[in-house]
């Protein structure tokens, strides 16, 4: 860091893609950034699931932030998590793990990312962890394995469908990944190595309230990609609403009635709302928010009257071209997070403001198995090996760092042409950590809503080309 003292300062909340690509765009500015995260990594969400799956290794998603930004010489990675902002100060509070502090600003970049909504239903989440954090990766993935493990020594035949069902609820990107992927452990790469169950005997079952699976995709992909999850031997059920989660099974309404899936392992892919920092934030500067607790801003990603802070990715309600909100993917992040910087660099060198932020829609990808997956990109609808390529040569150009991209291919290898899993070791002490956690208490648990985590801002979607 720079020993001057009238150096701009700019704080960034957040490392995900937003707060990440916001400091590199900072760079070579004359302003010394203070970037404060909740994790000490930066989380590419979208190959989550293939941690909670075991192909890929936590690491291999999750890069340090001080690494990533160890060439940045006007950068403060500071761990902690914001829990206020004072607009007239100009100053944010951050408690970190045992110890709190203030860090002031001139400009501020509030990029904290998503998290999982439950739609009310918070209680759901005891049962049925969502998709956030590698900790949620790491959890599902012994869940997931160890109700093999724990199928295989039952010997009542309603224990062993019980514990070999599992459900995974919203058919959106990360919905329909994570039933391909549990459909092709069980069919690729489990069978034969068990000799009490047939893991091909395995029930997977995708829900969702909506009627398509990958609604925002279009009919035709919707459709493709439909037809090749029946294929893998996933049961679609849609219109269908979840009403009742517990321990052994979910309770949903679908249009035969109320219904129960008896089932140990459920994954909760469905729902994203703005961290309750953004209330407070939102409250603090007068800004309205939206349904989903967005802050509506400027066109150029700033609070109304507060010219000094952006907004960026998830968290921030902002009209497309074409009249929508834009979706919270991992473009709109990056897009937005370089475009605030470049209003800062434009403010400091005396130029007039650049014009309103415009997202160049780059495309979706979601993978539906290995060698197939569906691409919407502007007019192209590609589906099947072609648009797998795409989704392989987009994630490597995402994925962070050198070695991160060797040892992912390496990884994809054994996955995709095998049928082995390189992530198979998994712990007890994963699957109940978060419960003992909230049980006895996190010794430096932060003030309620984890903001400045790395909450990717890129909510629930995908860098598709972009979540």
């Amino acid at each position: 860091m720079s020993a001057e003292v009238n150096r701009h300062r700019v704080v960034i909340v957040g490392a995900g893609f937003g707060g990440l690509f916001a400091a590199k765009a900072l760079r070579r500015a004359d302003v010394d950034v203070t970037l404060i995260n909740g994790t000490t990594y930066h989380l590419f969400q979208p190959l989550l699931y293939q941690v909670a799956t075991g192909i890929l290794s936590e690491g291999e998603v999750a890069p340090p932030i001080r690494e990533i930004l160890r060439r940045q010489d006007n950068v403060d990675v500071r761990l902690g998590w914001v829990r206020d902002v004072d607009v007239e100060a100009r100053t944010v509070e951050v408690a970190g793990p045992g110890v709190s502090y203030t860090v002031g600003y001139d400009s501020l970049i509030f990029a904290a990312g998503s998290s999982q909504s439950y739609f009310g239903n918070d209680g759901f989440a005891a049962d049925a962890p969502g998709m956030k954090s590698v900790d949620d990766a790491l959890e599902l993935r012994a869940r997931i394995f160890h109700a093999f493990e724990i199928a295989d020594l039952q010997t009542d035949p309603a224990d062993v469908e019980r514990w070999m069902t599992f459900v995974i609820v919203g058919a959106g990107p990360t919905g329909t990944e994570m039933a391909g992927q549990i459909a092709e452990l069980a069919h690729r790469t489990l069978p034969g190595q068990y000799r009490h169950i047939d893991p091909h005997r395995a029930r997977i079952v995708l829900v969702d309230a909506v009627g398509a699976v990958l609604n925002t995709f279009g009919d035709q992909l919707s459709t493709r990609a439909l037809r090749e999850l029946h294929q893998l031997g996933v049961e679609v059920e849609l219109n269908t609403t979840v009403v009742g989660v517990d321990p052994e099974g979910i309770d949903v309404e679908t249009v035969r009635g109320r219904e129960r899936i008896p089932a140990m392992t459920k994954v909760w892919a469905a729902g994203v709302s703005a961290p309750p920092l953004a209330r407070r934030l939102a409250e603090a500067t007068g800004a309205s928010t939206d349904r989903a607790g967005r802050i509506l801003v400027e066109p150029d990603t700033t609070i109304p009257g507060h010219p000094e802070i952006f907004v960026v990715g998830d968290l921030m309600a902002l009209p497309g071209r074409d009249g929508r909100q834009l979706p919270g993917v991992a473009q709109v992040a990056i897009q937005s997070g370089r475009y605030a910087a470049g209003q800062i660099r434009a403010r400091l060198a005396g130029r007039t403001a650049e014009r309103p932020f415009r997202y160049f829609d780059k495309g979706s990808l979601a993978v539906i198995s290995r060698f197939s997956a569906v691409a919407s990109i502007g007019r192209l609808r590609l589906s099947g090996f072609p648009a797998w390529l795409i989704w392989l040569v987009v994630h490597l150009f995402y994925l962070v760092g050198f070695k991160n991209r060797v040892s992912a291919v390496l990884h994809w290898a054994v996955s995709f042409l095998g049928r082995g899993r390189s992530e198979r070791v998994t712990t007890l002490q994963q699957v109940y950590a978060r419960t003992a956690m909230r049980d006895f208490g996190d010794p430096f648990a932060h003030p309620g809503d984890g903001a400045g985590s790395t909450a990717v801002g890129a909510g629930a979607g995908s860098p598709r080309t972009s979540r």
